[in-house]
């Protein structure tokens, strides 16, 4: 059994949609389950009880939101007790070449500085699903991929 947590920033539901699409490939995964909060409902504690998180933000200005930003921030109430456990990013943004990548690549940073596992991808999406406005059906399914390799690689590591 792997429990995953999600959660995300949306201001305009945009990162919400993809947070549930993120949760249904979760879902695909026997012997997964998934918890989806937004941000404003989290607490740094959570964290402690799930196998793997994965975090969604608005992109703002090539960087994450001003909300899971400080969350992330506070995240230091629980540093090196979040060791092994399994990461993932997603990132939502306005228009094309407006900093999604590094978006995604702020989350992943902190999740390594916790000493987190990130799974990467070698074929595209690279460092996470991104989407422009409301993710299309492509951007969808590359979040369900993100929720599934996530799922399945708590779940290998908790053997």
């Amino acid at each position: 059994m792997s429990k995953v947590l999600i959660i995300y920033d949306s201001r305009t539901g945009n990162t919400e949609k993809m947070a549930s699409a993120v949760a249904d490939g979760v879902r695909s995964v026997d012997g997964a389950e998934v918890t989806v909060k937004i941000v404003d409902n989290a607490k740094v504690g959570d964290l402690l009880k799930f196998d793997a998180i994965i975090l969604g933000s608005p992109t703002y200005y090539g960087n994450v939101s001003g909300k899971l930003k400080e969350f992330i921030d506070k995240s230091y109430k629980i540093h090196g007790k979040l060791e092994g456990k399994v990461g993932g990013a997603f990132t939502s943004s306005g228009l094309t070449a407006t900093g999604a990548e590094t978006t995604n690549l702020a989350i992943l940073h902190a999740l390594l500085i916790h000493g987190m596992v990130v799974q990467g991808r070698s074929d595209d999406k690279h460092y996470g699903p991104t989407a422009v406005e409301a993710p299309k059906k492509d951007e969808a399914e590359s979040c369900k991929e993100l929720g599934k390799r996530v799922a399945t690689l708590a779940k290998r590591l908790a053997k």
